[in-house]
């Protein structure tokens, strides 16, 4: 007899506490159907938001890789290679509210015991973008969606009132949330930075809002390596660059640090844990630190039963 992997979560009853996080792997319905085909207990979908988004052209994620004989770091396929991390400048969904809706619909008829979770974003900057944080989740939880995710963490975003640069002022955490909590009738979790002083301060702006728990933490801010031969970022279009996100192997023990941080802050709240997850050893971590489900992504990548790679 299989293992009763069961919990309950902000009140949601899963078949088991690991997901798949909202990244590339969730952007699309096929892949969500195939994650909960495969087990997963829980899909956070791809973040979703009203404002046009336009993702960089080339590759969006590459993976960063070490040899195992020497301190040599490149993107590069090479035999032997071990993976190190992930970076991606991917936005969020370039797909409008419209086209998520009835897919959203379609998988929880499909899979009513599966857990859905939407994970929304809107600016911040004036009441009108407010009321588009209440407009997303009352769509998404009209199509069954178990949770909300708000998005206060992507490092990449084309807008300066959107992603991280929200996640990192206490006070719009504060007022995002509650905006949000008025408007939804599903618990709310609120996905914060790990590129903050204190994210404790964060953490408790989300809580004075109403959030029912914290998800942590998204991608590290970071830029992609110098090829030394070409004198070239190994990730560029036409030689330009920007920041990204690093996530994978690499950010296990920052994630883990920021974390201990969250739940010694607050023990009687509910968290998920995410970065760096690849084995069943790496979850652990996080639920020995108090986590009550746990967020995958990389892996899920590398996996083709799955992601893309």
């Amino acid at each position: 007899m299989d293992p009763d992997l069961s919990t309950t979560f902000t009140g949601i009853r899963f078949r088991n506490p690991f997901l798949l996080s909202s990244a590339p792997p969730t952007e699309s319905e096929q892949n969500i159907v195939r994650a909960f085909e495969a087990g997963w207990g829980g899909v956070v979908t791809k973040t979703i938001g009203l404002h046009p988004v336009v993702n960089v052209l080339g590759p969006k994620t590459k993976f960063l890789r070490a040899d195992a004989d020497s301190p040599h770091l490149s993107m590069k396929k090479r035999p032997g290679a071990a993976l190190h991390s992930s970076w991606n400048w991917e936005l969020i969904s370039d797909k409008t509210l419209d086209w998520w809706v009835p897919r959203l619909g379609r998988i929880k008829k499909a899979f009513p015991d599966h857990v859905l979770v939407a994970s929304i974003m809107a600016g911040s900057g004036n009441d009108t973008e407010l009321r588009h944080w209440q407009e997303l989740a009352v769509a998404c939880q009209g199509q069954g969606c178990d949770a909300i995710e708000i998005n206060l963490s992507c490092p990449h975003m084309d807008r300066p009132d959107m992603g991280s640069n929200v996640g990192k002022d206490k006070e719009l955490v504060s007022i995002v949330t509650k905006v949000v909590k008025e408007a939804a009738t599903v618990p709310v979790w609120a996905k914060l930075t790990p590129s903050t002083t204190d994210i404790v301060i964060e953490a408790r702006g989300a809580f004075l809002g109403g959030a029912d728990a914290i998800s942590s933490s998204n991608t590290f801010t970071s830029l992609p390596l110098i090829d030394a031969d070409t004198l070239d970022f190994e990730v560029h279009v036409d030689g330009l660059v920007s920041t990204g996100g690093l996530g994978g192997p690499a950010i296990l023990p920052l994630s883990l640090a920021k974390m201990s941080q969250l739940t010694q802050a607050f023990p009687d709240k509910a968290f998920s844990g995410i970065g760096g997850i690849s084995t069943f050893e790496h979850a652990l971590n996080y639920f020995l630190l108090g986590c009550g489900t746990v967020q995958v992504c990389t892996a899920a990548m590398l996996d083709h039963a799955i992601g893309r790679t």
